[in-house]
């Protein structure tokens, strides 16, 4: 017979909420890329070409930054989705096996 499986659900809430956090801080990060992509592009087309430079590498960063968000909602639903099947588990696979 298996082993039991026993999850400290508050544990896991807490980290769902970490994730996403962090998701909303990294989406903000973004944003403020984009705004300063935005104005170095600006100051680059005034004559800045060190603002150039700069941009270029902002606008490198950003999509890992973009990526890096999704990754963060995407564990966040995952834990989620693990605490709602944890509490559920034993109602519908005794559904299941009738």
């Amino acid at each position: 017979m298996a082993e039991e499986v026993f999850m400290d659900i508050p544990q896991v809430e807490k980290m769902a909420k970490a994730f996403g956090t962090f998701s909303d801080i990294l989406k903000g990060v973004t944003k403020a890329l984009e705004v300063a992509i935005n104005l170095l592009r600006a100051s680059a087309f005034v004559g800045l070409f060190g603002g150039a430079a700069v941009e270029r590498y902002l606008s490198t960063i950003k999509p890992r930054v973009q990526r890096m968000a999704k990754k963060m909602n995407e564990l966040q639903n995952d834990l989620n989705g693990a605490i709602l099947h944890y509490r559920t588990g034993d109602e519908s696979g005794s559904r299941r096996f009738r």
